[in-house]
């Protein structure tokens, strides 16, 4: 193993060079640098496992740099100006490994600095681990090794480490939260918070407060201050899910931000600084929104600087077999059951259907089987009644774009909806006519219709609103 590296950022000559001729003497590869600036600048060339900094400098301070580095590499924070109160902020709020008063004690800078250094090693082997499970076809929760998914996988070990935005693009269901979500695992920021925020699932007039945060006050029923999901993702990654779905005027907010890096809550009077890597993503084509002037087009361009686009289930499905091996495994720990595989006919009907509700509908499908088995082999008497035959994506997309079918749909326990479909339906027809029989039948319970569709509640009304648009 090559020496470990460790970096000694202070502005008093004197005090580093002395510092890093003890550290040296213990075995660890130093450089120095006066200031947080030059630190920066440093750690483009030299990536080292842990830092030692004084607190108290010009240009750019302690605080300051390890607010810039958002924990990614264990800093030990030394100063002459101790205290209790900066000691607890120091490692909490700024994510420092530790904190030592000057002078310093020599024994105790070792220790610290060997469980410092020891840390950032693990923290390379678990970088290097999921590197090589990639290659092998996971990465996360993600399971794929078609080539299509190990485009993605390689687009995302590229895009990880830099500190660019995120575009994310592809079907509902597909997985767009869990791309995002490795992005972050595998970035520098992955010690900061992870923060998700659905933009089709709140109204306009609630969506700049949950970005930007409010102080008390600010509007009617603002009873006492909010920080906003900018403030929450400090030093992390913001999830913007469904972003087609962003109105307008809040647009033109976000894209200031992401510009010029400030955020100010409704009612305050100062921005503030906020450092937060923003992952968009949406199941639209954006393209066709900038054309109908709903998605502002310089908005697209800041956000679509790196772009990763996930595939569709039906077109990867050599992918299924491992895929529902984890699922599998997934629902065994969540369920407290002992399923081991599918029978082959289970296998040969999925792999003969199109899942119009990608990952998402296989998931639906898999925990209902895995209940209803128990343990050992799911079979196709464990699938949905009709499960590839009677619903739309199986009768319409299996047969083409046009076809004629009747889908059964059960409604519940004692019947069964029907619904004729002619020749020369399209599937979008066919979707909306059983969405809508369904809801009929749930007296407009979205959430039981949704139940009863097999999707997700988010999907029903990205559907509903996509057939009234």
């Amino acid at each position: 193993m090559s020496r470990s590296r460790v970096l000694i950022v202070d502005d008093e000559i004197h005090q580093r060079s002395a510092l890093a001729t003890m550290v040296s003497s213990w075995g660890y590869t130093t450089e120095t640098a006066g200031n947080g600036v030059e630190a920066l600048a440093k750690l483009q060339e030299f990536q080292a496992h842990a830092i030692i900094t004084d607190l108290m400098m010009p240009e750019m301070d302690g605080k300051q740099l390890l607010g810039r580095l958002g924990g990614s590499i264990p800093a030990i924070v030394v100063t002459a100006f101790g205290s209790v109160e900066t000691s607890v902020s120091v490692v909490q709020d700024l994510g420092a490994f530790w904190f030592l008063e000057k002078p310093i004690q020599a024994s105790a800078l070792r220790m610290l600095l060997e469980r410092a250094v020891s840390q950032s090693r693990l923290s390379e082997q678990a970088d290097n681990l999921r590197r090589q499970l990639s290659h092998h076809g996971v990465m996360g929760d993600m399971v794929g090794s078609s080539p299509s998914m190990q485009e993605v996988f390689a687009q995302i070990r590229q895009g990880a480490p830099s500190k660019a935005t995120v575009l994310i693009t592809g079907e509902s269901g597909t997985g767009k939260e869990l791309v995002a979500r490795a992005i972050h695992s595998q970035s520098p920021r992955r010690s900061g918070p992870f923060v998700a925020i659905n933009c089709a699932a709140l109204p306009e007039a609630l969506m700049e407060s949950e970005l930007f945060g409010h102080e008390k006050g600010a509007f009617t029923g603002a009873l006492e201050r909010r920080a906003g999901c900018f403030e929450l993702a400090q030093h992390g990654t913001l999830l913007l899910d469904e972003i087609g779905d962003m109105p307008l005027p809040t647009q033109a907010k976000l894209l200031r931000v992401l510009e010029d890096g400030k955020v100010r809550r409704l009612g305050a009077s100062k921005e503030q600084q906020v450092d937060v890597r923003v992952v968009a993503s949406t199941n639209q084509k954006l393209e066709q929104a900038i054309s109908e002037s709903k998605f502002r087009e310089d908005l697209y361009y800041r956000l679509n600087v790196f772009h990763i686009s996930l595939p569709p289930l039906r077109e990867r499905k050599g992918d299924l077999p491992a895929l529902c091996n984890a699922l599998i495994q997934n629902m065994n720990q969540k369920h407290q059951t002992r399923v081991t595989d599918l029978q082959q006919q289970v296998l040969e009907t999925f792999l003969a259907y199109n899942w119009p509700g990608n990952i998402r509908e296989l998931r639906n499908v898999l925990e209902r089987a895995v209940i209803l088995a128990g343990e050992g082999t799911v079979k196709m008497v464990h699938l949905p009644k009709n499960f590839a035959t009677g619903s739309v994506g199986g009768a319409l997309l299996a047969h083409g774009k046009h076809a004629a079918a009747v889908v059964e749909h059960p409604a519940g326990p004692d019947d069964l909806l029907k619904v004729t479909l002619p020749v020369g339906t399209t599937l979008d027809q066919a979707e909306r006519e059983l969405i809508d029989i369904t809801l009929k039948h749930t007296n407009n319970n979205k959430t039981r219709a949704s139940e009863i569709l097999g999707i997700s509640i988010k999907t029903l009304f990205n559907k509903l609103k996509e057939s009234t648009s």
